[in-house]
């Protein structure tokens, strides 16, 4: 999908050029400020290159880049920018690549899905007038919605922990509500993870372009805020991360205790048993002389002997509380 976006009276205008695409006359007066480009085809690579004279990069993934590479600026002026974008989607959270080219003051955006942070730029910038002056104010509002979609999953993350600790700290769970909290937990982990992991590659990102002087003083403002957003975030984080652990070793804790209960049950069992096991081995032996089973109330006084054996433990037992 192509998305063209040009200025108009200080506002993100789109312009629809599918059926030109295949014209490139028909738009050489377009003077884009942006062009997105989410999961790109043949003719739209072609047309980019057609009408801009860019070679939109093989892969915008760009898995097997270094990480140094990351950031590079070509001889004729391509500053490329490869950063991570997340999406917090309920099934699978899941950090996504874009390609950042700026080129003849045009911002080009190369990714392989949708992504809610672009969706929230075009929709703000339609809205708000004088929000976006250049190509590089697109970046930078961009990186700036990434921090606050970021800042949201944090909050949504503090929410569905709330929950958890709710089930597991005020009341009593079986092994099933525990399965469900340590998923739930595990989840919340992972999105954390992103999270930490997508504001520093903004970091990196937005030091980058502070530190190759293509921002004005403005802008270079702009980035700093952005930055000091970043940096509040860490702490949520890291915090994050301690309740999470905490969690998980509550949760865990109850498994045990309710196995503990388990194993209990059969110590206690085997503990009661000895007893009558050990009379009913001394009555079973082929003993030459033994009088009391000559007697008609022989065996009923053994098997006595070991009901009494094994109810004197559990007496005990339940006397001490071990049976609880």
């Amino acid at each position: 999908m192509l998305n063209v976006f040009t200025l108009v009276n200080g506002r993100l205008y789109q312009v629809e050029i599918e059926a030109a695409i295949d014209k490139p006359e028909a738009t050489a007066t377009l003077a884009p400020v942006w062009v997105d480009l989410e999961a790109p085809t043949e003719q739209e690579k072609s047309w980019v290159e057609q009408r801009f004279g860019l070679r939109t990069p093989a892969t915008e993934v760009g898995e097997d880049l270094e990480e140094s590479a990351r950031y590079y600026e070509e001889d004729n002026g391509e500053l490329h920018i490869r950063s991570d974008f997340l999406i917090d989607d309920d099934d699978t959270p899941r950090n996504v690549r874009v390609a950042f080219i700026l080129f003849n003051n045009v911002l080009f955006s190369v990714h392989a899905e949708d992504l809610p942070v672009f969706r929230l730029l075009r929709l703000r910038a339609r809205r708000i007038p004088a929000l976006i002056e250049d190509a590089k104010d697109v970046l930078l509002k961009l990186y700036d919605a990434d921090a606050e979609y970021s800042a949201d999953a944090l909050e949504g993350i503090y929410d569905n922990l709330e929950r958890v600790s709710a089930g597991v700290l005020k009341q009593e769970i079986d092994d099933r509500a525990a399965g469900e909290a340590l998923a739930a937990i595990a989840r919340e982990e992972d999105l954390n993870g992103r999270i930490r992991r997508n504001v520093m590659d903004t970091r990196r990102a937005i030091s980058f372009m502070m530190r190759s002087r293509m921002l004005n003083a403005e802008q270079f403002e702009e980035a700093r805020q952005i930055m000091r957003d970043i940096d509040s975030l860490d702490s949520h984080t890291a915090f994050l991360f301690d309740k999470i652990n905490f969690l998980m070793d509550a949760t865990v804790g109850f498994i045990n205790i309710n196995q503990n209960k388990i194993i209990k049950i059969f110590s206690v069992a085997s503990v009661a048993l000895l007893p009558p096991t050990l009379i009913a081995s001394i009555y079973g032996m082929n003993f030459e002389f033994m009088p009391e089973l000559r007697q008609s109330w022989g065996y009923p006084f053994a098997l006595g002997l070991m009901v009494a054996s094994v109810a004197a433990p559990l007496i005990y037992f339940r006397r001490k509380g071990w049976m609880r």
